[in-house]
């Protein structure tokens, strides 16, 4: 398409400027020359396509599409250029020379192509420009449908001088220096807004609409858009839930990229989440937050409160290679954490447990043993009402202690409080009377009818 508009502003040059001298008309002179420029442009342009097409590199990580808006600034330079000559050249005319102007008919068949030819490729370059999001295009666009109107004034100026209405054909030349002037102004002004980084009018506020509409989204903290060619280039700062996984907070980044992006189309984006916390959250899972924070995990956090104090009790999980004094600063850095955010009067007692963070070999124990402890636990689990059975029963050696992993039955309406209390019951029995046990870990199950245990 650029390249089209190449060839159509040589031949207009060259037919416009031939019939300029043959009859002596600054209009058509005029015209020729603006033509003249008309080319330059749509060489620019040409130029300004192909290279704005260039994917991004190591040197231009936002490609090159702002050479299509350094084209348009040097069009508009020629358009103002154009503009001068025009009116310097009516001026003299008009006041300081007299100059005959002959009217013929291929005077008058030179405009009116000319009004042809750019009413065609005003239409075809702002299709593509459209399609394609093309500044370069649009400025050629812009410019030729200015044409239109200064060709237009031009054929009006050779009518009238044809009935002896001398200074019409410099009062049209003025004519289409103003039009050349406005046009220039509006491609100007867009041009160096886009060269300084002005957001499109109105886009910021519908990337707003559309962002605050995406599920997950709390908040917005910035919005910044830069148009670069066929390109806009958006950065973002949205709010989510510090409580949602980093999976989840990407499908949310994903979300608002997908509904921008339908809307509009050439957008690059990128987005920045930023974990804040929410008036709904509770106690206990900003203190699992907090710890989360700090790489730790805490786990049976009891909150109770007498007067206006609140009282905090939890287990700390802290890495077994620490000494008693590194737990213990470790413990005390998140309690300083925890009191910070809740305020208020709060007294916090942690109980520190070892943890080993990495995988430990474990090994089967004798088959003899196995029947024994599988016996013993079988033989609790009888003495907890509300245990119905237990079965998948593994037992394992890991470092000398005995690690011990099973399923028990409770009925299904069980309360979760007595399903924890039966598993807790049966997991301190083990423990106690199977002294070697390290670790019982029971998991429950419920069962719609009563099994054979308990009969």
């Amino acid at each position: 398409m650029a390249l089209s508009s190449v060839f159509a502003s040589l031949f207009l040059t060259l037919f416009k400027g031939a019939v300029g001298l043959l009859t002596g008309s600054l209009g058509i002179l005029s015209e020729a020359a603006h033509s003249a420029l008309d080319l330059g442009a749509a060489l620019l342009t040409f130029f300004a396509v192909r290279v704005g097409d260039k994917p991004a590199d190591k040197d231009h990580p936002y490609g090159h599409t702002k050479v299509e808006s350094v084209s348009a600034l040097i069009e508009t330079g020629l358009l103002f250029i154009t503009c001068v000559w025009i009116f310097y050249e009516a001026i003299q005319r008009l006041f300081f020379e007299n100059v005959e102007v002959t009217v013929t008919w291929y005077a008058f068949a030179v405009v009116v192509l000319s009004i042809g030819v750019d009413i065609s490729r005003s239409r075809a370059l702002k299709k593509v420009a459209n399609e394609t999001n093309s500044q370069a295009l649009e400025a050629d666009a812009l410019h030729f449908s200015s044409d239109i109107w200064s060709s237009t004034a031009v054929l009006i100026g050779l009518i009238f001088t044809k009935f002896n209405f001398g200074i019409a054909d410099s009062i049209a030349s003025i004519v289409v220096a103003l039009f050349t002037a406005y046009a220039g102004w509006r491609l100007g002004k867009r041009t160096i807004d886009i060269l300084i980084d002005t957001a499109p009018e109105g886009l910021t506020e519908r990337i707003k609409e559309i962002t605050e509409k995406v599920v997950g989204v709390v908040g917005i903290e910035k919005i910044r858009v830069r148009p670069a060619g066929s390109f806009v280039f958006v950065d973002m700062r949205i709010q989510v839930s510090r409580k949602l996984p980093m999976g989840k907070i990407k499908i949310i980044c994903k979300n608002v990229e997908d509904e921008i992006q339908k809307s509009i189309k050439e957008a690059d984006i990128t987005i920045h989440a930023v974990p804040i916390s929410l008036k709904t959250e509770t106690i206990v899972e900003q203190i699992h937050l907090m710890a989360l924070d700090q790489g730790l995990e805490v786990h049976d956090i009891a909150i109770h409160t007498l007067g206006n104090k609140k009282y905090i009790h939890f287990d700390l999980e802290v890495e077994a290679g620490f000494n008693l004094e590194e737990a213990h600063q470790t413990a005390s850095i998140l309690e300083q954490s925890i009191q910070e955010e809740l305020g208020g009067e709060i007294e916090i007692n942690t109980h520190i447990e070892p943890f080993k963070p990495h995988a430990v070999g474990g090994k089967k124990i004798n088959a003899k043993e196995e029947e024994k402890i599988t016996k013993q636990l079988l033989t609790i689990a009888k003495t907890i009402p509300e245990i119905l059975d237990i079965h998948d029963i593994k037992i394992r050696e890991v470092e000398r202690k005995i690690f011990i992993s099973l399923h028990a039955d409770f009925p299904a309406k069980t309360s979760l409080k007595k399903a924890h209390d039966g598993t807790g019951r049966l997991e301190y029995l083990a423990r106690t009377q199977m002294p070697n046990i390290e670790r019982v870990v029971v998991h429950a199950e419920p069962l719609p009818t009563p099994s054979s245990l308990k009969t």
